[in-house]
């Protein structure tokens, strides 16, 4: 179970790579255990600041592995992996989807549970439930729309046609498409000035944004206040560097 899952750890960055090659990473029961078995540990790490998560072979992710014969429990197992989803997006750490190659339907759906998507000229993004007969359960109408916007949601879902790299950065699905090649410099650039900053303050915005989604402004306001989780230890001596530092 665990080789469905590669995961790599340095300079505070946990990458986490779907390792199905073969299927395009496509996922089963077996790796979806192994990533939330991994996502768990992460809970915990505070070692990591940021997670990275990537495919092997070259593309992201196919989505869900039809050939697997569904679970006897059905819906049962479709809330364990819109679970499993959720408690990516729920990490105190910020998530990077690092995408190229294909990322159709349920691996689209695994992107958008990430905090930031991160593609190359290679990547083609798609939903393709319609074209299977299926209606989504791992959080794709409600993700994608508050990501594109709901026309453009409702554009990707009801034509299932595909979407390169460049346009999913313009239409505001991708933060950002670099060329082909440049992924890892593109992810390590964006880790970086993620990681520079306080970790506390990272963990705290991320918390306020997904904690207030769909409150009223003043619902919204009031609980920045009250739920604050204060200043990071570190804040002091930032604040002092920043002071001191040499000008000129």
């Amino acid at each position: 179970m665990s080789e469905l899952i590669l995961r790599s750890d340095g300079e505070g960055i946990a990458t986490l790579t779907l390792n199905r090659p073969d299927k395009r990473n496509a996922v089963n029961r077996e790796l979806f255990r192994a990533l939330r078995a991994q996502i768990v540990t992460l809970q915990e790490d505070a070692a990591i600041g940021l997670v990275v998560l990537r495919g092997s072979g070259g593309h992201f992710c196919a989505g869900h592995d039809l050939s697997e014969k569904p679970h006897a429990d059905a819906m049962g197992w479709l809330r364990r992996e819109l679970q499993t989803l959720e408690l990516l997006t729920r990490l105190r750490q910020p998530v990077i989807a690092a995408v190229e190659g294909t990322c159709f339907t349920g691996g689209l759906e695994m992107a958008l549970s990430a905090d930031f998507i991160v593609c190359d000229e290679s990547a083609r993004f798609s939903d393709t439930h319609g074209k299977w007969g299926l209606v989504p359960g791992w959080g794709m109408s409600q993700r994608l729309p508050r990501r594109v916007g709901q026309a453009k949601a409702l554009e990707m879902m009801l034509t299932c046609q595909p979407y390169t790299g460049a346009e999913a950065a313009a239409m505001g699905l991708a933060n950002l498409c670099v060329p082909a090649g440049q992924l890892d410099a593109a992810v390590a650039g964006v880790a970086a000035r993620i990681l520079a900053n306080s970790w506390h303050s990272n963990a705290e915005n991320k918390r306020l944004i997904y904690n207030t989604d769909g409150m009223r402004l003043a619902d919204g306001l009031d609980h920045e206040i009250m739920r604050n989780a204060g200043f990071d230890r570190d804040a002091a001596t930032r604040r002092k560097n920043f002071t001191e530092r040499p000008r000129g």
